[in-house]
């Protein structure tokens, strides 16, 4: 390899050490303007915002809850290939890096500043993040060495074009050790950098502990008892109640906001006679309601796991709509989170006598965990969470279906997201299994209206009736098994569903996109 080679690699580091050590810095500067303004979490939440509904469901498909872990890192490495091209070009053309640098961070800069809730301020991260980087990457290129010599420890060459007071030549460096140095200098001040802002940004434990110590109110209206058979027992099934830590995740906040419910308030505004603000203490005042209520999520594909089942503590948002008073001409509430999300839902559902919605605190006996909205959100059976389960919800806009859309109308869903009737095995979920009696097991749900009957299919062959377990009530899912005497040789499992009014399940097939997936869920097994 050419010693020229070699130097454009240094250099392709310098320009990592550089970039990384300036979004360090500018993740510490976040912390005192603001965490969303972080340079990364801003263009991240810019990424999920223009991503089209297709590829939200493949990253869904592909990745499930860990999404947004795979998103940060695909940035991640981006950021470091454009990192080492601006080095590389730093090197070759100066001061080309730089300007690609600059470029970078006034990109940066104009997404953050258009992020909701965002000021002017809010530039001040990547603009003082990709400056320093500018300078760091300068003084890194002129030491770069041209060569690896054998003998690290080598007297330093000419640096390269740009070193303040010393000459250039064309393939002249600084020692191997020089730069290293350097470098790890650099390094080690973004680690500072890193964990000084995770130490500014304590807002997140402080909220916790908050939350630790926060005792709900007992419910006015207790839910009724979960019946002993509602649980089948079925090992690999899930349970009838999710547990907090397994609920499902589907959201855009690359970082959960951290709310304490001292600086919160939900504001009722809009098409009604009577806005009003209420406070987390008012809130706690209020006649509780505990209801057990199903969610899923409407990237759910047929036989996905988005969907589980949670007991609630709220308070009933048809009475929060009534203090308000819509006026005639409303028909959508476009419910808003602290991040500036949104979700529009009909005015007729949140006000059904019979659905309780619920403006929720509490989740499964204990205050909503951070990453499920605390300390607010709400709660809708029936509908897909995107159109319905706003997360540390501070706004309840009483509009119209014509003059508002929720965050994900406009990028291809329907504005209207009824839960569909759907079934799914959990057990066995393919692969191989013994002859014999084997037990097959799953869930169904048709949130609000109940499921009468599940049926299992092996082969195509004629559809047989499985049992279905109790249930609290119909807003929430059914587990149901069925007995299989399995002979050897390679088979299909199929399941289907029928709800309470009598409507079967559909096999018509249809992705998750624009209003929730269609079809009988099926696996493979190898009898043995």
């Amino acid at each position: 390899m050419s010693s020229r080679s070699r130097g454009g690699q240094w250099a392709a580091l310098a320009g990592i050490v550089a970039a990384g050590a300036g979004l360090a810095l500018a993740e510490l500067v976040a912390a005192f303007v603001a965490p969303a303004s972080s340079p990364v979490l801003a263009l991240g939440a810019a990424f999920v915002d223009v991503v089209p509904p297709w590829l939200k469901d493949l990253a869904v498909e592909w990745f499930g809850t860990a999404d947004k872990l795979v998103l940060l890192a695909s940035m991640g490495a981006v950021l470091a290939a454009g990192a080492a091209l601006a080095g590389w070009l730093e090197r070759r053309r100066p001061p080309s890096g730089r300007i690609l640098l600059g470029v970078v961070g006034v990109v940066l800069a104009l997404v953050a500043m258009n992020r909701p809730g965002a000021s002017v301020v809010w530039t001040l991260p990547s603009l003082i993040g990709v400056g320093s980087a500018a300078v760091l990457l300068r003084l890194l290129v002129a030491r770069v060495p041209a060569q690896a010599p054998a003998d690290s420890s080598a007297a330093a060459g000419p640096v390269a074009p740009g070193a303040p007071g010393v000459p250039a030549l064309p393939d002249g460096g600084a020692s191997r050790r020089t730069f290293l140095t350097w470098s790890g200098v650099a390094a080690a001040g973004a680690v500072v950098a890193v964990v000084a802002s995770r130490a500014v940004s304590a807002g997140s434990r402080a909220v916790e502990v908050v939350r630790d110590a926060i005792r709900l109110p007992r419910a006015a209206d207790p839910a009724p008892a979960v019946p002993a058979g509602a649980d089948l027992g079925v090992p690999g099934a899930d349970p009838y109640i999710s547990p907090n830590d397994d609920f499902y995740r589907i959201d855009t906040a690359l970082r959960v906001p951290a709310v304490d419910p001292a600086d919160w308030s939900l504001r009722v505004t809009g098409l009604v006679d009577e806005p009003f603000e209420l406070t987390w203490d008012e809130l706690l005042e209020l006649p509780l309601t505990e209801h057990h209520v199903t969610l899923a999520c409407v990237s759910n594909a047929v036989g996905g796991d988005l969907i589980d089942n949670a007991l609630w503590l709220g308070y009933p948002i048809r009475e929060l709509l009534a203090r308000a008073k819509p006026q005639a001409d409303a028909d959508m509430v476009l419910s808003r989170s602290v991040d500036g999300w949104t979700a529009g839902t009909p005015l007729e559902i949140l006000t059904d006598p019979d659905r309780e919605s619920l403006l929720a605190i509490g989740m499964n006996g204990e205050p909503l965990p951070e990453q499920h909205g605390f300390p607010a959100r709400l709660v809708v059976p029936g509908l897909y969470g995107y159109v319905s389960a706003t997360k540390w919800v501070t706004e309840l806009k009483v509009t119209r279906f014509a003059d508002d859309e929720g965050y994900w109308t406009p990028r291809g869903w329907s504005a209207l997201g009824p839960v569909k009737l759907q079934s799914r095995i959990d057990v066995p979920r393919g692969g191989s299994v013994d002859a014999g009696e084997i037990v097959v097991a799953g869930v169904a749900w048709a949130q609000h209206t109940g499921i009468d009957a599940v049926e299992v299919s092996v082969d195509d062959g004629p559809w047989q009736a499985a049992e279905v377990a109790d249930t609290v009530g119909p807003d929430t899912w059914r587990q149901w098994r069925y007995v299989w005497d399995a002979p050897a040789g390679d088979h299909t499992i199929t399941v289907r569903a029928t709800d309470a009014d009598g409507q079967v399940q559909t096999s018509d097939e249809a992705p998750p996109a624009p209003d929730g997936a269609t079809g009988w869920h099926s696996v493979q097994v190898s009898v043995g």
